[in-house]
């Protein structure tokens, strides 16, 4: 039970801090990267059924952080992201990682990308091995170590 109460506290504690940051999060760089992350997160296992991609929608539209943008735009760019990913799982990675990478410049951004990808992954009480090592590899795409995040 401690492990479950330990990763519903941490996902609180990153989404608070992402609130801090709501105001400066409004780019379009972080805007892309975010949906990136948001879709290999969902993605992780290699596939993503109809019903996880609804609930990462969900998900998404929710976040306040988010509803910095269109829901309808942030839609539209994560299930691109989803559909490159269902299409060719390893190929589709190295695009999306590539797109996470952007915010690589702006730490503020890349640790929201990083948060983001925790929250969402940790969303449904099981944050995952595989979610843990696409998180873990964007950790990497953006210059920032894994253990910061405790992963």
């Amino acid at each position: 039970m401690a492990f479950w109460d330990k990763l519903r506290e941490s996902s609180q504690t990153m989404q608070t801090q992402l609130m801090a940051k709501k105001n400066d999060l409004k780019s379009g760089a972080f805007r892309d990267a975010s949906m990136a992350m948001c879709a290999l997160v969902a993605a992780a296992d290699g596939s993503v059924d109809a019903s996880e991609r609804q609930r990462t929608a969900s998900l998404i539209t929710s976040n306040e952080v988010l509803q910095n943008f269109p829901a309808a735009d942030l839609q539209q760019r994560f299930n691109g992201y989803i559909d490159k990913l269902t299409a060719d799982f390893d190929f589709g990675k190295v695009g999306v990682l590539q797109d996470i990478a952007k915010v690589k410049k702006k730490p503020n951004e890349a640790r929201a990308v990083i948060q983001i990808g925790i929250v969402i992954g940790g969303a449904d009480g099981n944050f995952d091995d595989n979610e843990k090592a696409v998180v873990r590899e964007a950790c990497h795409a953006v210059g920032l170590a894994p253990t910061e995040f405790e992963l």
